[in-house]
């Protein structure tokens, strides 16, 4: 009876918990629209979010491109293929690796510092001194993170894009020797789908820049839910942060499947 107890315990917890995420998540999504608007806060966090990770998504970016043009030049000379190296590279990066990658390197980066940040205002007690202020902490923490970070992984996605396409030029030039004229003939050709011109909304756009939207909210909402959850002084921010940056690449991997899966069903290739 005992164990059954604290599994009843634990379970009830942990639905308290997805419930308390939920009504975060609707009340950060109400507040875009209710004034007052913090432009101040949602510049500085576009700042933090995206320009402050620059660095780590271009150099994410362009090596993975690198690697895989590589593995996929050591298949493709078998067939006498390697020409088509470029539109691999740009159908994988901006289709998948791109928009995963960036989340996971914001999720690490970004989200733990959230979490870390809000975990420390809630153990001192600043977010209660807003409360009686009269001040929402959803609308003033919660709501321009949320805004910062559906802009901003898009964004930090076509650079990842980009720099995955320019390491696979990398290799494509000095290990496969092929001209940097057909490599990119090959890239705007998977771009284009075979068209001189682009189409209004390319599908490899659509699975490109819907799925870091997706995923900028699921960081941004899941940092805040558990950085505004913590308790137990700095080892809870520790356990916060932690918790934060596990959780939300579990769900950037596991709603990558199921966006996929629809975006194949809804717009086939």
């Amino acid at each position: 009876m005992a164990l059954l107890e604290r599994i009843n315990a634990a379970a009830r917890k942990k639905v308290l918990s997805l419930q308390e995420a939920f009504v975060l998540a609707w009340n950060a999504i109400r507040f875009i629209f209710v004034r007052p608007f913090y432009r101040d806060d949602v510049i500085q966090q576009m700042d933090a979010i995206g320009v402050q990770s620059l660095g780590i998504v271009v150099l994410t970016g362009f090596f993975t491109g690198m690697v895989l043009a590589l593995q996929s030049a050591v298949q493709m000379q078998r067939f006498g293929a390697t020409t088509y190296v470029g539109s691999l590279v740009t159908a994988s990066m901006i289709r998948e690796l791109g928009p995963v990658l960036a989340g996971l390197m914001v999720a690490g980066r970004v989200g733990s510092g959230i979490a870390a940040q809000l975990g420390a205002m809630r153990v001192t007690e600043q977010i209660d001194a807003l409360n009686v202020m009269g001040t929402d902490p959803i609308k003033k923490l919660v709501t321009p993170r949320l805004i910062a970070a559906l802009v901003m992984l898009p964004v930090l996605t076509v650079i990842n894009d980009v720099a995955g396409i320019f390491g696979g030029n990398v290799i494509a030039k000095f290990y496969l020797q092929l001209p940097t004229s057909l490599y990119w003939a090959t890239v705007w050709d998977q771009i284009s789908n075979g068209g001189f011109v682009l189409r209004v909304i390319p599908n490899d756009f659509i699975h490109g820049l819907f799925k870091p939207f997706v995923f900028g909210g699921i960081i941004s909402l899941t940092a805040c839910h558990f950085g505004l959850r913590t308790t137990g002084g700095t080892e809870g921010v520790g356990i916060s942060t932690t918790r934060t940056v596990v959780t939300a690449s579990i769900l950037i991997l596991v709603t990558d499947y199921f966006i996929t899966q629809a975006l194949l069903a809804l717009l086939p290739s």
